[in-house]
């Protein structure tokens, strides 16, 4: 595939591909700076957390930007990570097999540099932050290291990506406030279910050729009930976010927009479909409005 194709998963449209200079498509692709949806799926977990820290949303605007500078580098160290485990795996994946190393668009030894290059960055960031903070940024590492295995060795690498994607809830409100406490606890369980609900949905694009390659993923395990499935996680999500929220005091704007997260969830579960990978990937898309959501619901229970 050329490097100026866009890949199955991008909008056809993508900035990468429309203005990118093209020596640098295959990078910014390596990084899936093509696709921001994983972005907002890392970042947001960190956000909902630094508002549900005593108001601390809008006083904290420098954590805001570090959280989102931090997510885009961690993120395109942990796709680059995770193309150079997946190679071989990616090379069978319609879907993957025109991404940057298994196309030979760069190599095994660049990508190498490239997860170095991004991980320095994100520790520039991170040495700003609280000692507890700095801490629990260094302990993901080990969640992210293990991830591209999991699809190998359980059919639920999508629970270990929701222990790795919502970390961010620990360290925002430990960056926030300097310690970790119950209700950021809650926040963090309620978003691995929220994860392993939209990644099941994700991972229906890849029935297939999954099955083909003997890669293991939820959606295969579940198979016609994942669906039903979906819906169980969704509401897991929800009753644990209220926790959270129950535990912290907010109040009653908390409570209606904990009601619309749960309503745009339930919408997702009721329109997901095994057999519609395109009406998935749009679905799986849709939950940077969703995190968005709790995220200012957090915010109006804190000020409200």
């Amino acid at each position: 595939m050329a490097a100026t194709a866009p890949l199955p998963d991008a909008m056809p449209a993508n900035w990468v591909d429309r203005h990118a200079p093209a020596p640098l498509r295959p990078w910014l692709k390596l990084g899936r700076f093509d696709r921001p949806t994983g972005i907002w799926l890392l970042m947001l977990p960190g956000w909902q957390a630094i508002a549900l820290a005593d108001g601390a949303f809008w006083a904290g605007a420098r954590l805001l930007v570090m959280f989102f500078l931090g997510a885009a580098l961690m993120r395109a160290a942990g796709c680059a990570y995770n193309d150079i485990v997946d190679r071989d795996v990616d090379a069978q994946v319609a879907r993957t097999a025109g991404r940057p190393i298994p196309s030979g668009q760069i190599s095994v030894r660049q990508a190498w540099g490239f997860v170095a290059g991004c991980c320095a960055a994100s520790l520039a960031i991170l040495v700003t932050l609280p000692p507890l903070a700095i801490v629990l940024g260094a302990a993901s590492l080990a969640l992210v290291a293990a991830y591209p295995f999991m699809k190998r060795i359980t059919w639920w690498p999508q629970a270990w990506l929701g222990l790795t994607f919502n970390w961010g809830a620990l360290l925002g409100y430990a960056a926030a406030t300097g310690e970790v406490r119950l209700p950021a606890l809650l926040l963090y369980a309620s978003g691995i279910f929220w994860t392993l609900g939209y990644d099941t949905i994700y991972a229906i694009q890849d029935l297939e050729d999954d099955a083909l390659a003997g890669v293991k993923s939820s959606a295969r395990r579940l198979g016609p009930r994942a669906p039903t499935a979906v819906a169980g996680f969704y509401a897991a999500s929800v009753i644990l976010a209220l926790a959270a929220g129950l535990s912290a005091g907010l109040g009653l704007l908390f409570l209606l927009g904990l009601a619309a997260y749960a309503l745009h969830l339930g919408w997702q579960a009721r329109r997901v479909r095994v057999e519609d990978p395109a009406r998935a990937l749009a679905l799986f898309k849709s939950n940077t409005w969703a995190g968005g959501l709790l995220a200012a619901t957090l915010l109006a229970g804190v000020i409200s």
